[in-house]
């Protein structure tokens, strides 16, 4: 076991601690890798051989030092690469890591019954689709066909899908930066089940977001949405904008796609953080031009918008919606 998968559990609008918690591991190795917004992964082959300890004594230290200096605790999954770590994970439970040892016949129990979803990166259109045909667990995944596989979700995908299901994890860590990405958090007071105040909070993210990205002159390429539930799980989605961006209206429309996307209907859902990743410089970006008159005059508005909270305050112009 040489990766370990840790998710520190950051109280509301406590974010800002997550770049001295990705600190702490840097003082074991140099090898991490952020996973906003409450995460991170670490490469410990290097840790083993100098402290003379392997990765689950490791993370123990690493679980004492978080709570003495930040008063945060965490999950840790330990495995041999980072696939198995960050299913490991979801088994982890507090004061105690859940590891996944080294030899392909502990990988194959550990795999052996656990649902197609379990593997990340796999959603539910493609489970659906591999559920049709019986193929619902990692277990039968594995020993159905290759050939079979492919024609159900690609050559590529079929071929990378099998592999992890049989435990064959290719990742690595790869070391990143938080400061390569902003975020913004909106908690819940209690765990709120209305969706039009989930869609409010969205916007209110977006619009921080935006306001953040055209002060600093970025743009962002990747926009993430996370869902803090009642019952301390989380929910993270990904999109790939159209074009790098730091246009409230367009981080706006992505926020609200992800969110239905979901389906989450009655979720108690105690906070929701946007992620805007993949910042770039805004001169270096592209703008497609278009013959739609609303979507420049969205721009003009937000730049006169920009003028007026720089000099009266960040509340002095936003949506009627967020004004109510």
């Amino acid at each position: 076991m040489t990766i370990l998968c840790v998710r520190f559990q950051l109280p509301p609008m406590y974010e800002a601690a997550l770049p001295g918690l990705l600190g702490l591991l840097e003082e074991f190795t140099p090898v991490v890798e952020a996973l906003p917004p409450d995460g991170a992964l670490a490469d410990l082959r290097g840790a083993e051989r100098y402290f003379g300890r392997d990765a689950v004594e490791l993370a123990s230290v690493i679980r004492v030092r978080a709570l003495a200096r930040y008063g945060v605790d965490c999950l840790i999954g330990a495995g041999p690469g980072p696939m198995l770590a960050r299913m490991a994970l979801r088994d982890a439970r507090p004061g105690r890591t859940r590891a996944v040892p080294g030899d392909p016949a502990a990988v194959t129990e550990f795999l052996a019954g656990r649902p197609v979803t379990a593997l990340p990166g796999v959603g539910p259109a493609t489970a659906r689709t591999l559920g049709e045909y019986g193929l619902d667990t990692l277990d039968r995944v594995a020993a159905a066909p290759l050939s079979t596989l492919q024609r159900l979700v690609g050559a590529r995908a079929g071929r990378e899908l099998r592999e992890r299901a049989n435990g064959v994890d290719r990742g690595r860590v790869v070391p990143n930066a938080v400061s390569r990405s902003l975020a913004a958090e909106r908690p819940f007071d209690r765990d709120e089940l209305d969706p039009d105040l989930h869609r409010r909070a969205l916007l209110s993210a977006a619009e921080e977001l935006g306001g953040r990205l055209r002060a600093l002159d970025k743009v962002c390429r990747t926009l993430t949405l996370t869902v803090r539930y009642a019952d301390r799980s989380t929910t993270t989605r990904s999109r790939a904008l159209a074009e790098p961006t730091g246009h409230s209206a367009a981080l706006t429309g992505a926020a609200y796609g992800m969110y239905e996307a979901l389906g989450l209907q009655r979720a108690r859902v105690r906070a929701l953080v946007l992620r805007a990743e993949g910042l770039d410089p805004a001169e270096h970006a592209s703008h497609q031009l278009t013959f739609d008159p609303a979507d420049e005059k969205a721009r003009r508005i937000e730049e006169v918008a920009d003028r007026a909270r720089a000099r009266f305050g960040p509340r002095a112009v936003m949506p009627g919606t967020l004004a109510a």
